[in-house]
């Protein structure tokens, strides 16, 4: 690889073989998180990308939502990305690899076994750090306007005139 080549990081081929060969749900570069499918990515900074690619799972397993792609609950778990944060997301993830036993999270990861790291999540269910992440998925997952229409919200109504004449007494869901 020339000098060139160096500065300017990997290609779009080069990542999408990187996600293909590796398997994993994320491609964990130097600096930076992507989906396998190479269809986003993001930049982190204070956080290790192993760290936020484990988060993101994390993130995942704590509300799942098939329906629901991987790059909204990076959005949602973007704000631990933070010099003040970090410590603790670190030391949170440290906890959580330990509690997998020795495989550490990120190996339940590649394998997709869902089952065994909800059985993690619930262990560790009553520590501060998992609240925290929990109660932060709340708003940083929900308040998304882009992931509304994917639950079949259609925001507020108030400046609309209220539910009454918009959607009210639409019950075909029942």
């Amino acid at each position: 690889m020339n000098q060139a080549e160096a500065r300017q990081g990997l290609t779009r081929r080069q990542l999408l073989s990187r996600s293909v060969a590796a398997g994993a749900t994320f491609v964990v570069g130097s600096g930076w998180v992507a989906g396998s499918s190479g269809a986003w990515a993001m930049e982190v900074t204070a956080l290790k990308p192993e760290t936020m690619a484990t988060l993101i799972q994390m993130a995942r397993d704590i509300y799942p939502h098939d329906h629901v792609a991987d790059e909204y609950y990076a959005v949602a778990v973007k704000g631990y990305d933070t010099a003040d944060a970090a410590p603790g997301v670190e030391a949170g993830i440290a906890a959580l690899d330990a509690a997998a036993q020795g495989k550490g999270f990120a190996s339940y990861l590649d394998a997709g076994w869902e089952r065994d790291r909800v059985d993690i999540l619930r262990g560790m269910e009553a520590s501060p750090f998992f609240q925290q992440i929990r109660g932060g998925l709340v708003t940083g997952l929900y308040n998304q306007k882009a992931v509304w229409p994917l639950f079949g919200y259609e925001g507020e109504s108030y400046s609309l005139g209220g539910y009454i004449d918009r959607g009210f007494d639409d019950i075909n869901w029942l």
